[in-house]
Order: structure tokens, then C-alpha cells, then sequence
């Protein structure tokens, strides 16, 4: 279905209702409900509560995808091979990905295994290449001597873990700015790979 104003305050509605509910305990009802219309009405905008699910994950993971890119390309322009640079880029993309739009980046995080099984692998796909990236970063970086040595796995799964916990407890009128918190996250992911004991 084509984004039409309505159809994405339908996405923005269901992604607060999701992240605070879970995706299998909202209805549809609710989701009308919320919005202050019928639930048959709905169905003019959205084919399924899954459409609506799918269109949420999607654009998500569109967004950490581009954020990563645009990482990887200015950390290229600053300098090509700067295993650092191209670590602090891509945490700090990654926080304003989430802080971007937090119930959906809350929802894609929490809620992407609700999908049907054809598009749960999609974004399994999406997901593990994303991994992938850094998890290569952090290899290449440790084989350079940019990094210390430990397990890149690992250490991914720690960063990312890190990371999209702050889906969890960012808000927009809290204490600190989407870029504070970048600096402190890339601060402590970029020390924890290359200080302290090896």
C-alpha cells in the first residue's frame, strides 16, 4: 500500500501501541481505538495488523541500513582505513536511528519475530547483515592493530546489545540529547575495543 498521511499516523499510533503493549496483546480494536475510528475503518487504510507490523520493521530497518552507510561513507571521506573512525560513525548513526523514532526502532527491535515467516526472514536477512558489517569492522579492525584482540562475535553482540537497549529508555525531553548520548556510547565502545587489558 501507498504511505498516505493517514495510513503512516495509523504506522505512528500502532508503533506507540506495540512498544508499550507488545504486538501480540494490541487488537486492532485498539489500534482504531486510539486513533478514534471504527475498526472496519482501518481496513480502508491497512490490509492486516501484520501490514501494519511489516510496514513498522520495514522502514526501521531502512533507516539503521542508510545510517550505516552514510556512516561507513563519511568515515571514507575523513579517511579511508580508520578502523576507529568508521566504529565512532557507525555508533553514533546508530543512536540517531533509534532517537529518530524510538517507538519504531522499539518495535523493530522487540517485535520483528511477530512477522509471518516469510517476512521474519527478511528482516533476519537485514538483520544479520547489519551484524555483519560491524562484526567485520571489528575483525578488521583487531587484524590492522586498531582494535585489541577479542572475539569479534562477541563483541558485537555486546555493542549492539548496548546499544539497542537505549531504545528502552530514551525519551525526547529526557536529561540528555540524542547527541550526548553518542558521544557517550561511541566513547565507551571505541575505549572497550582499544584499551584495557588484552
Amino acid at each position: 500500500m501507498v504511505e498516505t498521511p493517514r495510513r503512516r499516523e495509523i504506522e505512528d499510533v500502532a508503533s506507540d501501541l506495540f512498544r508499550e503493549h507488545g504486538y501480540a496483546a494490541t487488537s486492532v480494536r485498539d489500534i482504531a481505538r486510539a486513533l478514534d475510528i471504527q475498526g472496519a475503518s482501518l481496513y480502508a487504510h491497512v490490509a492486516s495488523k501484520e501490514d501494519v507490523l511489516w510496514a513498522i520493521v520495514d522502514r526501521a530497518a531502512t533507516r539503521f541500513e542508510a545510517a550505516a552507510a552514510a556512516a561507513d561513507a563519511r568515515a571514507a571521506a575523513d579517511g579511508p582505513g580508520d578502523h576507529v573512525a568508521r566504529l565512532d560513525a557507525l555508533v553514533r548513526t546508530h543512536v540517531a536511528a533509534i532517537a529518530e523514532d524510538v517507538d519504531a526502532a522499539g518495535v523493530f527491535l522487540g517485535e520483528w519475530r511477530s512477522l509471518g515467516p516469510d517476512r521474519r526472514a527478511v528482516i533476519l536477512e537485514r538483520r544479520d547483515a547489519y551484524e555483519r558489517r560491524l562484526r567485520d569492522l571489528i575483525a578488521d579492525g583487531m587484524a590492522t592493530g586498531a582494535f585489541r584482540m577479542t572475539d569479534p562475535a562477541v563483541a558485537t553482540t555486546f555493542v549492539l546489545g548496548a546499544l539497542n537497549a537505549i531504545a528502552g529508555w530514551y525519551h525526547q525531553d529526557g536529561r540528555l540529547s540524542p547527541d550526548r548520548i553518542a558521544d557517550h556510547a561511541a566513547g565507551f565502545v571505541v575505549s572497550a575495543l582499544t584499551d584495557g587489558p588484552t
